[in-house]
C-alpha cells in the first residue's frame, strides 16, 4: 500500500474530480481520464491503473450523472441500460482475465492504440 502524503491525497482528489467532470460532460472517465492520470501522477503501472479504475467504477458513481441527463429531458431506457450493464460485468471479468496475463508493455501499447483510434475517429466524424 502506498503512503498517504498530502501530495497523494491532492492527486487522488484531482483525478477523481477530472474523471467525474469528464464523465458527466462527455460520458468518459475511467479509461480515458483516470488511467493516464494515475500513471502520470501516482506512478502506477498499466495493470495497477486499470485495476484501480475498475475499483472506482465498482461503486455506482455515474448513476447521478445519468439521472441528471434523464431529468433534463434526455430519456434513458433503463431496461436497455440494465442489460448492457449486466453484459458489461461479464465482459469486464473476461477482459480482466485476459489483461492480467499480458505483459505490461503489450497492454500499455494496446491501450494507447485504442485511445488513438478513438481520438482519430472522433476528430474526423461529423
Amino acid at each position: 500500500m502506498k503512503r498517504m502524503s498530502l501530495e497523494i491525497v491532492l492527486a487522488l482528489i484531482i483525478i477523481g474530480l477530472l474523471a467525474g467532470i469528464f464523465s458527466g460532460f462527455m460520458g468518459v472517465g475511467g479509461g480515458v481520464v483516470m488511467i493516464p492520470l494515475m500513471i502520470l501522477f501516482l506512478g502506477y503501472n498499466q495493470h495497477e491503473a486499470q485495476g484501480m479504475s475498475l475499483a472506482v467504477l465498482a461503486v455506482p458513481v455515474t448513476f447521478l450523472a445519468a439521472y441528471t441527463y434523464h431529468k433534463a429531458g434526455h430519456p434513458i431506457d433503463w431496461k436497455y441500460a440494465l442489460i448492457i450493464a449486466s453484459c458489461f460485468v461479464v465482459g469486464g471479468l473476461v477482459g480482466s482475465k485476459l489483461a492480467v496475463r499480458l505483459d505490461q508493455t503489450v497492454l500499455k501499447r494496446i491501450f494507447a492504440i485504442v485511445l488513438v483510434i478513438a481520438a482519430v475517429k472522433l476528430f474526423f466524424s461529423k
